[in-house]
């Protein structure tokens, strides 16, 4: 038996984090870690103590027929980057790796080039993670140096 990469450990990880989502659409997991050490995770979900697509069953931007990556603000859910970062302290993300994952509902398929969302972006650079590990093949990985999105955001500011 082949022991998994690292990225590959954590990516599994993330995968099985995404099982928990409540979204119809997409399920994604988030794990952070330093120094080999699990931080927090997170993943899509309704804010606590509130309803969710999967109890409510329908999605707003489903039914709207709205494309992913637009009007997030349609969507009940708080990111699986947004969650995994609320669970963690500051001090214990600075120079660490976020693992993120991304599952269609339908197929149960990886989602296809993934990128965290522009917002999550800036939550992400403000917790002091210093890198971002996406899934880019069945066993392939995108390793993202955040330290880029901070160069991007003053060069070209939303």
């Amino acid at each position: 038996m082949k022991r998994p990469s690292k990225s590959q450990y954590y990516i599994d990880i993330a995968r099985a984090v995404a099982m928990r989502s409540t979204c119809l659409r997409r399920r994604f997991g988030a794990v952070i870690v330093k120094n080999d050490q699990i931080i927090s995770t997170g993943y899509n979900g309704a804010p606590r103590q509130t309803s969710n697509c999967v109890d409510l069953g329908y999605c707003t931007r489903q039914q709207l027929q709205i494309p992913a990556g637009q009007n997030y603000e349609l969507c009940r859910a708080v990111h699986a980057e947004m969650n995994a970062i609320i669970h963690a302290a500051r001090l214990d993300m600075a120079d660490s790796d976020l693992y993120l994952v991304g599952i269609e509902v339908e197929t149960g398929e990886l989602v296809s080039q993934i990128m965290p969302c522009l917002l999550c972006k800036r939550v992400i650079i403000n917790a002091g993670v210093t890198r971002v590990i996406l899934p880019d093949s069945p066993k392939g990985f995108k390793y993202v140096d955040v330290s880029d999105w901070i160069i991007e955001e003053r060069i070209h500011p939303a």
